[in-house]
């Protein structure tokens, strides 16, 4: 069986929820990714949103807001979702579906090993399994 950790890219990058949206999109040039775990201030094993580039546009830049003044925090909403590195791929591609995102932590241990994104269902999946996944995380509620 396919598991959440045999698709998964490694090295995902926290950023705590104090730190500014200017280092969160420096964070995510450097590590070449369009997205970062928020960490509850101080304790970097809890997760308490995602902060996604499109985040940082829509949520401050497009506001008129400073992204030296505002923190990951700010732009931390909802419940965040994430898999253990054992699920099986389906199980992937119904938390993702489900809740219609995009990008999905992976943990191990209570411990955040890896993230999984569109371009790493691409590069496993079927046409056909990118095909239903695509149709029902795109879909309009």
């Amino acid at each position: 069986m396919t598991t959440a950790k045999d698709i998964m890219h490694t090295g995902a990058t926290w950023i705590p929820a104090h730190e500014t949206l200017d280092r969160a999109a420096q964070l995510m040039r450097e590590h070449k990714v369009g997205a970062l775990p928020i960490s509850a201030s101080g304790e970097k094993d809890r997760m308490i949103g995602i902060l996604t580039d499109r985040d940082i546009v829509l949520g401050c830049v497009a506001m008129g807001h400073d992204p030296s003044k505002m923190t990951a925090g700010d732009l931390a909403q909802g419940t965040p979702r994430w898999i253990d590195s054992e699920a099986g791929v389906e199980m992937v591609l119904e938390e993702m579906q489900t809740h219609h995102i995009r990008r999905l932590p992976v943990v191990e241990d209570k411990m955040l090993i890896g993230m999984i994104s569109e371009a790493d269902l691409a590069q496993h999946l079927t046409a056909e399994q990118i095909a239903g996944w695509a149709e029902k995380v795109y879909a309009r509620g």
